[in-house]
């Protein structure tokens, strides 16, 4: 009886590590892109995003969302921003997300890109942009932003 339970325990535990070397090494060439671009650097702060460009010149904003009374009858209210990111087409794209407060998730639904912002850590997201256009985001968790 015990033999039995022993050979049950331990068989699959086998299988499952043989099954799961080659899972991890190839998770891990997926996530990480070699040569991207550029690298834009993403803060989350209480009802603002900041950005930094850090590849090129040292460059900073904030972006915050428009105001009601100040956005235009075609825009989108809640989504539109004052500085909007401009980002290459068809080129790997680095982002290291985190947040300055509170929890926060990164979102731009159309590219099918999330990520959370989380204070003191920094998470990494690759992704590349196959058609132009205006794309809108927004943070994901009630936090504002």
């Amino acid at each position: 009886g015990q033999m039995i339970e022993t050979l049950w325990t331990i068989a699959p535990a086998i299988i499952l590590v043989f099954i799961a070397i080659p899972s991890l090494r190839l998770l891990y060439l997926m996530d990480e892109i070699h040569n991207p671009v550029m690298t834009l650097k993403t803060v989350g702060h209480q009802w603002y995003w900041s950005y930094e460009y850090s590849d090129f010149t040292k460059l900073e904003f904030d972006s915050y969302m428009v105001q009601q009374e100040d956005q235009p009858t075609n825009g989108f209210r809640l989504l539109d921003t004052d500085n909007r990111v401009v980002l290459p087409m068809n080129s790997p794209i680095r982002m290291i997300v985190t947040a300055a407060d509170v929890l926060h998730s990164w979102t731009v639904p159309s590219l099918g890109v999330k990520t959370d912002a989380t204070p003191g850590r920094l998470n990494q997201i690759s992704f590349s942009i196959n058609r132009p256009g205006l794309l809108y985001g927004q943070c994901s968790k009630i936090c504002g932003a």
